[in-house]
């Protein structure tokens, strides 16, 4: 494998590593899970991805560093598989590489945030956030009348 596609292995497999600790992660894992989906890898591949998040997540702070450092070398040997297997092109590994890099980028800055209530006078409550997901409104329950 040439030097070039060796390093641009190295850099997506060392910005996963760090988007696996943020909460920009899902997006990470789901951007990484359909490339790896597209290059025909397995599903032990992209089940790895958890695994590895997980092995993260539980070293302590003193081993944080040789953790994130052997995680980052595991997915660059498996990028670097796929390449030499002929899954992967060169383009689409600095493609990945870029998409990684904007949400590592977006991870670090926070959203702003503008709410407008209109329409009158409001008589519940109003919440202001960035992003809500899984919205679910318990049933009304107050007795209808006909």
């Amino acid at each position: 494998m040439d030097a070039e596609l060796a390093a641009m292995a190295a850099s997506g497999a060392t910005t996963l590593v760090s988007l696996m600790v943020t909460d920009s992660w899902t997006h990470a894992r789901a951007l990484v899970g359909r490339f790896l989906a597209r290059a025909g890898a397995d599903t032990v591949t992209i089940t790895g991805l958890d695994d590895a998040r997980a092995r993260l997540l539980l070293t302590g702070a003193a081993a944080d560093e040789r953790a994130a450092s052997g995680i980052a070398a595991e997915w660059q040997s498996r990028l670097c598989g796929l390449v030499e297997a002929g899954a992967l092109t060169g383009e689409e590994l600095s493609a990945l590489g870029a998409s990684l890099r904007r949400l590592t980028a977006a991870a670090g800055r926070p959203a702003t945030v503008h709410n407008t209530v209109s329409g009158g006078t409001q008589h519940g409550p109003i919440v202001q956030a960035g992003t809500v997901t899984g919205l679910a409104f318990p049933p009304d329950p107050s007795p209808r009348r006909e």
